[in-house]
């Protein structure tokens, strides 16, 4: 008989969820982005100013999967809400329930701590990952889309403010 145990990762977790995260992005296509190593993620998930959290799954004992995220704010609901960053179930383990357990988890977070939403981002081209977002209710934001500021482009930004 198969079990999945969910549970809060610890820092002794470090090591998978760096490995979790950069198969993930060979899965999305953007290993070239990756510069995250285990002291990053030490400091900035179990510092003394945690920037997220993470979930991991583990599949008969052994690690399976990871979800990734973090407190955002709603101005229209005056509510925090959880942010989904990263989301990875091992390609051999789809199709049980793993990942939707994982947002299922999230989701009773999310109501435990009176939060007003739980979203996410998923790339266009990721039809599975769609097809099963909507096979939960999750509905497409179309109207948006997202912006991002990184790197040399981030600094040029801040400069006028940092030469002050």
């Amino acid at each position: 008989m198969n079990s999945l145990n969910l549970r809060k990762a610890t820092p002794a977790d470090t090591p998978t969820i760096l490995h979790f995260i950069r198969q993930l992005a060979d899965y999305e296509r953007l290993s070239h982005e990756v510069t995250a190593t285990e002291a990053d993620l030490q400091r900035t998930l179990f510092g003394p100013d945690p920037s997220a959290e993470v979930v991991l799954a583990e599949w008969d004992g052994t690690p399976a999967g990871f979800a990734l995220y973090f407190r955002n704010y709603s101005t229209f609901l005056a509510k925090p809400g959880i942010y989904l960053e990263d989301l990875f179930v091992l390609p051999e383990l789809r199709g049980k329930g793993i990942g939707k357990k994982l947002l299922q988890y999230l989701a009773h977070t999310a109501v435990e701590r009176g939060y007003g939403r739980f979203e996410w981002s998923v790339l266009d081209w990721n039809t599975p990952a769609i097809e099963f977002y909507r096979s939960i209710g999750a509905e497409p934001m179309d109207e948006w889309t997202v912006q991002r500021v990184t790197g040399e482009a981030l600094k040029k930004l801040a400069a006028p403010i940092a030469s002050k």
